[in-house]
Parts: C-alpha cells; sequence; structure tokens
C-alpha cells in the first residue's frame, strides 16, 4: 500500500486546512484510514480513524474542529481542519490498516504515507 498525502502548508491560527490522501497498489483489504500527527520533540499520536464500518474516533484535542471523511470505493481519506491552532502544528501522516485472513490466521498491518507539514502561525 502505498499512501500520498496532500494539502499541509502554512496557515493562520483560526484557519482551516484540508488534507488529502490516496491509497493505491494491490490490495482489497483496507479496514480503516486515518490521521496521525508528529509535532518536533514528540512521539506520533493518533488524530482521526475512520473504519470501513462503525464510529470515527478523534484525538480529544481535535474534537469538534477536525472532521475526517473517507472515500471507500475510491481508497482515499480527508481531514478538514478548522480553527486551527499553533500547537496543531506538526508533521501529518496518512494511515490506512489492512486485515486478511488466510490458512496461516489472521493478520493486520499498517501503513504509513511520508507525511504532510501544518504550520499554524500565531
Amino acid at each position: 500500500v502505498q499512501l500520498q498525502a496532500s494539502g499541509g502548508g502554512l496557515v493562520q491560527a483560526g484557519g482551516s486546512l484540508r488534507l488529502s490522501c490516496a491509497a493505491s497498489g494491490t490490495f482489497s483489504d483496507i479496514s480503516a484510514m486515518g490521521w496521525y500527527r508528529q509535532a518536533l520533540g514528540t512521539a506520533r499520536e493518533l488524530v482521526a480513524r475512520v473504519p470501513n464500518i462503525g464510529t470515527t474516533t478523534y484525538a480529544d484535542s481535535v474534537k469538534g474542529r477536525f472532521t475526517a471523511s473517507r472515500d471507500i470505493a475510491e481508497n482515499t481519506v480527508y481531514l478538514q481542519m478548522n480553527s486551527l491552532k499553533p500547537e496543531d502544528t506538526a508533521v501529518y501522516y496518512c494511515n490506512a490498516e489492512r486485515e486478511w485472513s488466510d490458512d496461516v490466521g489472521y493478520h493486520k498491518m499498517k501503513y504509513y504515507g511520508q507525511g504532510t507539514l501544518v504550520t499554524v502561525s500565531s
């Protein structure tokens, strides 16, 4: 699975950005897509996860401001970010999860894109 994210950039506090990510490759078993982020000197953290079935989950810090959505047929995921704050500054990584079963058993793998930088100025 190859993930190509776009849409990052520089924005003033209170502004908005929309990130997009498309998954490509030979697969048919993506079970969820979403976004992680990593600020300088911190660990990577989950921002939003959109499963094929079920509820989208968000980090507490972005609830009410960010909205993640998917086009399952096109294997794309989006992140609409509103009311951006300087603390949202980070590299944002698109993520995809695959789940499948075969003769060996059940498998689950996570994939990450190359990241896109979001900078929010105060």
